[in-house]
Parts: structure tokens; C-alpha cells; sequence
């Protein structure tokens, strides 16, 4: 068995063939290639779960403060504050202790009634049709309104700052993007709420984040800067919409392909929390975390250098022999444990929120059309650079 491969197997994370269906080619890197090295694109990958789980964890090893994105490591673009996907101690506990008290299970509980009236007017205005697309009907909408409530950010405006996010990380060729932009999006109109908002304090979270205190490594106690509080509100819009959006369209997806789980969750619907940990953990929204690696580390046999980017490949380690019986079988009785929200210190602050926005997007489908089938004709994936999932997804009911 050949443990670092050049050429075969091959991995290009920018081929869109190979995104579309990523599996077969993980299968052969778990199987040949635990630690695979492109030079094409000058990265390093890991597949297997115990090493992506160990990878995750160890963050003074594999760093997020130069991205990570392939692009944005590669690039070496100086990042800004605030961006905590981005970012490692200290400089990230203290932006995430910030978050922690915002994203807590009384602001989530309070959010679900607008999430389920968000889907449920959704969904009742497609009335008597025989079908709908579950990107465009609902999970493109259901999730930006969730989180735009959240933030205290106008209904109207909500799409503005989404499609601004989609541009930004969308790949228009299997390539990587020329000078991909990491700088927050919209950051005047979002402005112009944060001034309103000042202004105006109410039980939001943009309240919060004006009136959070930080306290800098030296111990001195300061308000955000303008700066944080803008990056904050727009990482937590583009990354809270985006990746709930593909969650749910998966979710679509997979319950269609499997009809006879699908009526169980009909005929039991507390079945469906199960169910969707089993969607994340068989199709992860978010499936290649990068790092930059610190100092030099080895894995089978191989030293991989200080200042190398390392490809942590998540949804590969969802799927592996070593961990899970028949890991290429989806079964919402699996009850598993998965790293789609990544592992550590830098587990996802939003899991719970996508985890009550993609629940009640399950049971409110449920409820009006307990069959459906997808119309793969008029299925449409998603490139980006940092997710993967669906742009459209049309489905025929019954």
C-alpha cells in the first residue's frame, strides 16, 4: 500500500466531477493514501477519521489563522478581526466567549417559533402544486430569515447580503478563485443597522454584540470595534444561511432516495432529530476543513513540513470503514457520532440552531406531503469553495 500519493489516487478538490460525487475518491485515500500530497495545488490531505478527528483537535499544530479555505491559506492574505473561523487562541476564545453567550439554548428555543413561521408561509404559498424546489422554496429562505431575525437585520435587505456571500464563494471553473475575496461583505448596509440598532436597543444580537465587553490578552476591558462588530455579523449571516441551506437540501434528497425511512419518520416523527444527525454525518455541508500547518508533523512514515497546508477531510472520515459498519449505507437509526461541525475548539457555535431550522424544515414538509421524489432533470448542484450541496433541487409530490 503506497500511505503518500501523488498521482493515483487523485484528489482535486476544485474538480467538479469529482465534488459532485467526492466518496469513491476519499474511499481510495483512506484505503492507499492516508496522507495524500497534490502538487498541483500544494496540499497535503487526510482522510481517516481517528487523524481528521486528532486534526481538528490539535490547533497548535493546524492552524485556522490563515484561513480555512484552500484559496485564502495559498493566498496569504492578511485576514481581519473578528472572524473567528479564522482565527486561534487567544484571539479566538475572547471573540468566542462573546458568542457562546448570544448562541445559548434560551435565544435558540426563542428563535424556533419564527423559524416554523418562516417555513410555514413558505410552504402553504406553494398551495396545490404538485411539487416544489427545496433550495428555492425553502432552504434558501427558511434559514437567511431564522438567522436575519436573529441578528435584528431587515427581511428586505436579507437577500441582498445572502447573494453577496453566494458570489463571493461560488467557483465559476473547477479553479481555484482568482483573489478570492475574504473581506466581510456589505459591511455599509449592515452599517447602517448597527448605527439604527445603537440607537434603537432591542433583544437581538446585533444588541448584544454593541454592548459586549472584551477583555485583550493584557487584561484591559474594551467594547468591540466597529470593525468586530461588523465582521461578527456577517460571518454569523454567510456562514449560519449557507450551510443550513445545503443541510436542508440534502436532507430532501436523501429522504427521497429512501422512501421507506422517510414514511417511518412520517409515522414517527421523533425519529427525525436522529435522522438528521445521520443526513449530517452521511452528506456534510461543510466537508474539507483547511489548516495551515505550524510545525512539523508525521504521519505514516512521511514528514509534512512546517508552513504546509493540510486538507482535514471530514466528510471522507464520516464515512470510514475504521469507524462505522457499512458507512456507505444511510440509516436514520445509526445513531452515530460525527465531526460535520468540526471537533475541539472550534466546534460550530450555530450547530444547535441548524439542527432546530433543518428539524423544523422536516417536520413542516412532512406534514403536507409525506412523498416525494426528486426531479434529478432539474437538479442543479453547488460549487464553492467551502461547501458543497445543491443550487437546485425541484421535487415531484404526491
Amino acid at each position: 500500500m503506497h500511505e503518500l500519493v501523488e498521482a493515483d489516487p487523485y484528489y482535486d478538490p476544485y474538480d467538479f466531477a469529482i465534488d459532485d460525487d467526492p466518496y469513491p475518491v476519499w474511499q481510495r485515500l483512506r484505503a492507499e493514501a492516508p496522507l495524500y500530497r497534490n502538487d498541483k495545488y500544494g496540499f497535503y490531505a487526510l482522510s481517516r477519521y481517528a487523524d481528521v478527528a486528532e486534526g481538528l483537535h490539535d490547533w497548535r499544530t493546524f492552524r485556522s489563522g490563515r484561513g480555512t479555505v484552500l484559496d485564502i491559506i495559498s493566498s496569504g492574505v492578511q485576514l481581519p478581526p473578528g472572524l473567528i473561523l479564522f482565527e486561534d487562541p487567544p484571539s479566538h476564545d475572547v471573540h468566542r466567549r462573546i458568542l457562546a453567550r448570544v448562541f445559548t439554548p434560551r435565544r435558540i428555543a426563542a428563535v424556533e417559533p419564527i423559524a416554523r413561521q418562516f417555513a410555514v408561509a413558505a410552504l402553504d404559498r406553494l398551495g396545490g402544486a404538485h411539487g416544489f424546489d427545496f433550495i428555492a422554496d425553502l432552504g434558501a429562505a427558511m434559514p437567511m430569515q431564522t438567522i436575519g431575525a436573529l441578528l435584528g437585520i431587515p427581511q428586505q435587505d436579507q437577500s441582498t447580503i445572502r447573494d453577496t456571500t453566494d458570489r463571493i464563494i461560488s467557483l465559476e471553473s473547477g479553479e481555484p478563485g482568482e483573489g478570492m475575496k475574504v473581506e466581510p461583505p456589505n459591511l455599509e448596509l449592515i452599517a447602517e443597522y448597527v448605527d439604527w440598532r445603537a440607537r434603537n436597543p432591542s433583544d437581538d444580537l446585533m444588541t448584544d454584540l454593541i454592548n459586549a465587553r472584551v477583555e485583550d490578552a493584557d487584561g484591559t476591558e474594551r467594547p468591540l470595534t466597529r470593525t468586530e462588530i461588523l465582521t461578527y455579523i456577517s460571518m454569523i449571516f454567510g456562514a449560519g444561511s449557507e450551510t443550513t441551506t445545503r443541510l436542508i437540501g440534502f436532507i430532501g434528497q436523501l429522504l427521497s432516495e429512501h422512501p421507506d425511512q422517510r414514511r417511518q419518520l412520517v409515522a414517527d416523527p421523533s425519529l427525525i432529530p436522529g435522522a438528521i444527525e445521520e443526513v449530517l454525518r452521511f452528506e456534510p455541508p461543510s466537508p474539507v476543513q483547511g489548516r495551515y500547518v505550524a510545525s512539523a508533523t508525521e504521519y505514516y512514515g512521511h514528514t509534512v513540513p512546517e508552513g504546509s497546508v493540510m486538507l482535514l477531510l471530514n466528510a471522507s472520515a464520516n464515512r470510514d470503514e475504521r469507524r462505522y459498519a457499512d458507512p456507505d449505507r444511510f440509516d436514520i437509526h445509526r445513531q452515530a457520532s460525527h465531526v460535520s461541525f468540526g471537533f475541539g475548539l472550534h466546534f460550530c457555535l450555530g450547530a444547535a440552531l441548524a439542527r432546530m431550522e433543518a428539524r423544523v424544515a422536516v417536520e413542516e414538509v412532512l406534514l403536507r406531503w409525506p412523498d416525494w421524489e426528486v426531479d434529478y432533470a432539474g437538479a442543479v448542484r453547488a460549487h464553492t469553495a467551502s461547501v458543497r450541496g445543491w443550487a437546485k433541487l425541484p421535487v415531484v409530490t404526491r
